[in-house]
Parts: structure tokens; sequence; C-alpha cells
């Protein structure tokens, strides 16, 4: 196991020095030779040898399914915490390559700590001196998630004073520790269930690697439903109560970082529960009803594949069926392809390319999970005759 464990090392390394192949040229982390040397050749990769560049991403992507894999059927050979302590500590000074938000949850945090003004009604744009605008996307929006968040960025932004690069350190910490406490929780319930999460490939791209706020929202999900379910049933009734009502409240903290997840706030300890199916159907189909005209008139009418890391928070409930959506997840992940082949999202047919390979790993994931359930059925008749 130690040596698998030294490979896998070895790609999460490749996968975070690959990830400033797409860094914004104008951000300057530091200057020294060494650095400049480095910086030049992955440039150079990201920008001028692009095929080249998606063949290396689509190969580390395929070992990080292959790995984890591994890890989730061999789950009682390895310490979960461990695990998750290694891959976080390797992608700690990852770069956020395929997405400019964590450039801008930076930012706006800044706003509210440097310059002391709101950041809900002063945008990065109101601010035209400041030296980061130059690599920083969509500033004419202000801070548009749920004041929970904004709460927990004022730390790691406080903490740097102004400065990008301490920024970019205690702002990437911060994510690594809410997918600490996330693995932590999940091994309390399940080791599986953490070994699944710690290592899955959409949590470490978009949620260590791009850094994504659904990552801090899942995390702060599981801990809630870890209240509901494990700590509750310990108790007597009184006490049970008081602990639920925590559980709650960690999964409302939830719903202040991204309001997309009110759902979850009726969650039931009851595995079973017909509401929570309900819950984990409308989360999972939701990002695809953006595409929808009526959906098109009142939101930005487009996936993210980070949406999806919710889903990932529904590992007590619903794990064969997580497991299952692999092909869909790959998906995901794959639809990067015309951002890293091209340097944009090319159209086809008026319609984006990155939704067209969505929503084709979708079909292809729900069509084999029929066609199974259906041969198992068959396979079930057959041993009761």
């Amino acid at each position: 196991m130690s040596i698998i464990i030294v490979i896998y090392s070895l790609i999460l390394g490749c996968l975070s020095l690959y990830s400033y192949a797409l860094i914004d040229p104008n951000i300057t982390f530091f200057n020294h030779p060494s650095w400049s040397w480095f910086l030049e050749r992955v440039l150079q990769l990201g920008y001028h040898q692009r095929q080249l560049s998606w063949q290396i991403y689509f190969v580390l992507v395929c070992l990080l399914f292959i790995f984890s894999h591994f890890f989730v059927n061999n789950f009682k050979k390895v310490n979960s915490l461990k695990l998750a302590l290694l891959i976080s500590t390797i992608l700690l000074l990852s770069y956020p390559f395929l997405s400019h938000d964590f450039l801008k949850y930076m930012f706006d945090g800044k706003i509210f700590t440097f310059y002391h003004k709101n950041p809900y009604i002063t945008a990065p744009i109101n601010l035209s001196y400041d030296p980061w605008l130059r690599f920083l996307h969509w500033i004419e929006q202000p801070f548009r998630y749920g004041p929970i968040f904004l709460l927990i960025i004022i730390i790691p932004s406080f903490l740097s004073i102004g400065k990008f690069l301490l920024s970019f350190i205690f702002f990437k910490i911060t994510f690594t520790l809410f997918y600490l406490l996330a693995v932590f929780y999940l091994n309390k319930l399940n080791r599986r269930w953490a070994i699944i999460f710690a290592t899955h490939p959409l949590i470490l791209v978009d949620g260590l690697i791009n850094s994504h706020n659904d990552l801090i929202g899942v995390s702060l999900l599981i801990i809630g439903i870890y209240l509901l379910i494990k700590i509750g049933k310990k108790n007597v009734i009184p006490a049970k109560v008081g602990i639920q009502a925590w559980g709650r409240f960690f999964i409302f903290l939830s719903i202040g970082i991204k309001y997309l997840t009110l759902p979850t706030l009726f969650l039931s300890s009851n595995k079973k529960s017909i509401i929570n199916k309900l819950i984990f159907i409308a989360l999972l189909l939701l990002p695809f009803s953006l595409l929808t005209k009526v959906a098109g008139e009142f939101f930005n009418a487009e996936i993210h594949t980070w949406y999806f890391i919710v889903i990932l928070g529904f590992l007590p409930f619903y794990e064969e069926i997580i497991l299952k959506l692999n092909i869909l997840f790959f998906g995901l992940l794959m639809c990067y392809y015309p951002f890293i082949r091209f340097g944009s999202w090319t159209k086809f047919a008026d319609f984006s390319v990155k939704h067209l390979i969505i929503i084709v790993f979708a079909l292809i994931n729900l069509f084999l999970f029929l066609i199974i359930k259906k041969w198992k059925k068959r396979l079930r008749r057959f041993h009761v005759k």
C-alpha cells in the first residue's frame, strides 16, 4: 500500500504543478529566477501547446478516478484522515486553473478588510486603482454569495493584510481546513464514505484546486448530517432534540454559503425518508434545469461542474447511487476540454460544447444505470425460479 501512496502522491504533485499551465500571466507571486524559469515553461505548455496540455489533463484525471476506485475498494487498509492530510498538503499551493472564482473571493474579502467597504454594494470596478484588477474577472459584479461565506473569508483576508501572496495562501488553507473537516466527520460515520469524499476527483479538482465555495458548503452540510444521524441517536430525548437542533444549525450555515442548497434544511435523519430522496433528486437535476428557457430568463443559463459537489454531501444516505454516478462525474471534469484545448467555451450549433459533453455523459450514465438495474432484476427472478 505504501508504494501505491507514493505513486498517488507523485500524480497529485504533477497535477499541482500542471495547474500553473493556465495561470493568468498578469499574476506575480514573487520574483525569483527559478520561479521565472518554471513559469515560462508551464505557460508555454498551457497557452501554446494546448493539445499536449489537454492530453496531460486527461491522463491525470483518469488516474485520479482509477486511484480513487482503488482506495474505496481497499478502504479498510487506508487511514482516511492521513490520506486526506497528504492530499490537501500536496494540493495546497496548486493554482485554480479552471476557474476565476477563487481570485474573486480573495478580492471580495479585501474590499471588506482592507478598503472597509461593503462588498455587497461595492464591485471591484469601483476600486479601479487596485493592482489586482489586472487579472480579476467579473469586476462589475459585487459579492453575490451568502453572509456566512463572507464571514468565513474575512478571516484569511484580514490575516493577509492586503498582500496577494499571503491572501492566496491563507484562502487555500481555509478551503483545506473545511475539506479536512468533511473527511473527519464522514470518518466518524463510515470510513468508506470518508475515503470516497477524500479521494473523489470532483472534490480534488473543483473543491481543493479550483477552490469553489461549494466545498465549504458541503463540509458544513456533512457536519449537520453527522449531528442529525449519529449523535442524536445516542442520547435521551431532551439531549437528542438539542443536538439535532445543532445539526439543523450547521445545515443552515451551509445554506448561508450558497442559497441553492436551501432544500437541505428539510433533510431527515431517517435514511429511508422520501423527503431526502426528493431533495437529492432536486439538487442533482437543478444544474440541468438551468438550461431551460424559463430558468434562463432569471439565471445565468449555464451548468457549472462545482454545482454537483453538494451531491457528495449525501454520502451518508445514498453511497451506492453516488458511486454509480462516476460516469457523470467524469464527464463533468471532461467538460473543461474546450477551455483547455482552445482557450474558450466554443460553440456548436448554438449550444455550448461544455454542456454537450456533460449531457452526453449524463445520458450514458443514466442508460447504464437503467440497464444494470434491469439485469439485476432479471437475475433475481432467475434465482427465485
